[in-house]
């Protein structure tokens, strides 16, 4: 039976993992009953592409192409070369053919053009990384000579997770796409259509909805939707996803009702539906968050009455009919985070909806996506990445929440420890005090290792006119919890924030310095400032000292707006000197070069003592618990023996809890008596245990005991502090 609806994930994001949102959809259909098919068109064009035939294709028609570089001739000239080990290339990097690293590994396997030039440059990165990394790396540079052979000869707007992204980048007006739209189609487009059609043909879908997350999918999806409505006329097409959530809220061009029959905002579940229930039956005609086409205008319908659904009942993203075991992990920069982003494969699932701060003035706080904020149950996700294991056969799981909860954090990492799972993840935070050094350790316990999380501009100053509600003091503090916990932290950076001085740069470059070289950050990205339209900074821009370029609003893509900073500082110039110091930093090295030696100007001195971060980090803790704080054991049951202790002619009746940890064993002795209590209370507190305990009724229940005298002598003594050094956990 054909399916009802094919959603799309149209070229390109992610080579490694499927982007979730049609999985979410589909997951979500599962529970209407509502047959559906999903594809990743991005990776299949890859596959495609990435062949033997594909590549004898692809220099076919490179060889077409006038004034070539060098650097083109050259590929053209290795061919053979590169027709002889692409298919190979492509099995490794899909985990399928791992002995051939060693092959790559030796350097006069794979052909070689400019990209392997900075080469030498990089390698001490991989002194420490095994021959699987550098392979990978290697192969990677040997895919991308192949796309700037591409982009030179064959499609100048190709990229690995991005396609024609220009196009999309706050296009106010729709006349230069849509004048793209009528070209001649490019020989990846040839490819891209080509599959689309073999698809609609076997498939006949009622609807296909496309999912446009970034710039560089809308070329695409226009492009498919385009050759659908002129060969597949009967069949409607809807588009969703974050473009349209963020760039089309004002859309009033007819001429994208062209390509598109509806277009939907914020989450689709309701509105895919109602889009359903309208083909099935045209007297239904009710509408969610969508824009369609009436009386010759664009019209915005949000009419109906049915309430969004609940995350508990929009079901399990399903990752069914994706092509889950050809995805390929490349290493692209030598970033820890970035690489956690196209190396493996993630499953990904979402631990609330929405933000729980929602207050930063830089953000879309005004969207639903980050203003309607709902958590999920840690039961309900364990239940989830469970179903997911059975479903994809992979136990790593990237929670791609605008900011995870804390204590829902804490909640799911005690569940999956309750449950056994062996599972790896990670997720993005707000850098926030509640991250203890216990939190972290039980984070890390559950499997989690990595986090992500806005520093941004690293100046107190600006950190409270974004009401990011830390300070750069507080954040060295956290970072130092996960990185002592084994957790990698990575840095969202931002420069050019409104009123931001070229002094306050430099002072947050001297921050980041710091944090770099004491070791508690261990990647990290700047980014410059862009106002968006549904910001606090771009709903108000006089509140932040800013003026907008026009008040004009395009009738197509409405988000980035161009903005005149009052200050008259030039971000645009720190932008090579802060990207240049940071790749250096992340490597360990040029700590001591002083910060004017990343610029080709002058910049001023930094006023941030150079001990700031080493004083925050070792500020002295306040060690009280709140009696409402759970406390949990991580490690093992203990075998207890009993023994006499004689000095001076007295003796004690002393107990010996022996326990064996997963590197090494340990001991703690205490009383008799305190012994059959500490045993007795660890396998309450077990994290295996349904039940968690507060520190007020293990307190009771030490002070219950009439053998037992003064707990808080006792828990601040130095048996419960080796315990604490080993899984004692105060949450």
């Amino acid at each position: 039976m054909s399916p009802t609806v094919f959603l799309i994930t149209p070229p390109f994001t992610q080579l490694n993992t499927p982007y979730p949102a049609t999985a979410y959809i589909k997951g979500f259909l599962n529970t209407k009953n509502i047959s559906s098919f999903q594809a990743d068109l991005g990776i299949e064009v890859i596959l495609e592409l990435f062949s033997k035939q594909g590549l004898s294709d692809l220099f076919s028609e490179a060889e077409k192409a006038t004034d070539k570089s060098d650097n083109a001739k050259r590929i053209l000239a290795l061919q053979e070369e590169y027709l002889k080990t692409i298919d190979s290339v492509m099995l490794f990097l899909q985990g399928k053919n791992p002995t051939l690293s060693h092959l790559i590994c030796q350097e006069d396997f794979l052909p070689e053009a400019s990209r392997f030039s900075q080469l030498e440059e990089l390698d001490w990165a991989f002194g420490t990384m095994g021959t699987q990394d550098k392979a990978k790396h290697l192969a990677t540079l040997y895919l991308e000579d192949i796309s700037d052979l591409i982009i030179e000869c064959v499609d100048e707007n190709f990229g690995f997770s991005r396609y024609a992204e220009r196009m999309g980048r706050s296009a106010n007006s729709f006349d230069a796409l849509y004048e793209m739209l009528y070209r001649e189609s490019t020989y990846i487009d040839r490819l891209l259509l080509g599959n689309l059609d073999q698809k609609m043909k076997k498939l006949q879908p009622k609807l296909v909805c496309f999912s446009v997350p970034f710039p560089g999918n809308l070329y695409s999806a226009f492009k498919s939707a385009q050759f659908i409505k002129k060969h597949y006329p009967n069949t409607r097409i809807a588009m969703g996803g974050g473009f349209p959530n963020t760039e089309l809220r004002s859309l009033s061009d007819i001429r994208v009702m062209e390509f598109f029959d509806y277009i939907t905002l914020d989450d689709g579940e309701t509105p895919i539906e109602e889009l359903i229930l309208s083909i099935e039956n045209p007297e239904y005609d009710s509408y969610k968050r969508t824009f369609l086409l009436e009386n010759g205008k664009i019209a915005y319908k949000n009419n109906s009455a049915k309430r969004d659904y609940k995350q508990s009942e929009v079901g399990t993203p399903d990752y069914s009919d994706l092509l889950l075991d050809s995805y390929i992990s490349v290493i692209e920069i030598v970033n820890p985070m970035h690489r956690m982003w196209s190396d493996g494969r993630w499953n990904k699932l979402t631990m609330a909806h929405g933000c729980y701060w929602g207050k930063c003035t830089f953000c879309d706080i005004s969207l639903d996506y980050i203003k309607v904020y709902e958590p999920i149950a840690a039961k309900l996700l364990c239940d989830r990445m469970e179903e997911l294991i059975r479903q994809t056969g992979q136990n790593g799981f990237h929670f791609v929440d605008e900011a995870a909860p804390p204590a829902l954090m804490r909640a799911l990492a005690l569940e999956i420890l309750r449950r056994k799972l062996a599972v790896t993840w990670w997720t993005n935070i707000r850098f926030e005090k509640s991250f203890t050094r216990d939190l972290c350790l039980l984070l890390k316990a559950s499997g989690c290792i990595a986090v992500s999380g806005g520093l941004e501009v690293a100046s107190d100053r600006l950190l409270e006119l974004i009401q990011k509600g830390v300070t750069v003091a507080q954040v060295a503090k956290v970072t130092r919890n996960f990185t002592e916990a084994g957790i990698m932290v990575h840095a969202y950076l931002m420069y050019g924030f409104p009123t931001q001085t070229a002094q306050e740069t430099i002072d947050s470059l001297e921050m980041v310095r710091q944090l770099f070289e004491i070791g508690v950050l261990q990647s990290g990205f700047w980014h410059q400032f862009a106002m968006t339209a549904h910001s606090p900074v771009g709903m108000y821009p006089e509140k932040f000292g800013v003026l907008k370029e026009t008040e004009t609003v395009g009738t197509f893509a409405n988000n980035d707006i161009v903005h005149i900073d009052k200050t008259g500082t030039d971000h645009d110039a720190f932008s090579f000197g802060l990207k240049k110091s940071l790749f250096n930093y992340m490597h360990g090295i040029c700590f001591d070069f002083p910060l004017q030696d990343w610029f080709d100007f002058r910049v001023p001195r930094t006023k941030i003592p150079g001990d700031y971060i080493y004083n925050a980090v070792h500020e002295e803790e306040n060690w009280s618990v709140k009696p409402s704080a759970k406390i949990v054991w991580l490690g093992s049951r203990p075998l207890i023996s009993t023994y006499t202790k004689s000095k001076k002619g007295n003796s004690w009746e002393m107990a010996s809890l022996d326990f064996h940890a997963k590197k090494e064993a340990f001991a703690v002795s205490v009383s008799k008596e305190q012994g059959i209590w500490l045993g007795d209370i660890l396998e309450k507190i077990a994290v295996s245990n349904l039940k968690t305990y507060t520190y007020q009724e293990i307190k009771t229940d030490y002070e219950n005991n009439s053998e037992l005298e003064d707990f808080e002598l006792f828990w601040y003594s130095k048996p419960i502090n080796t315990l604490r050094e080993q899984g004692l956990l105060v949450l």
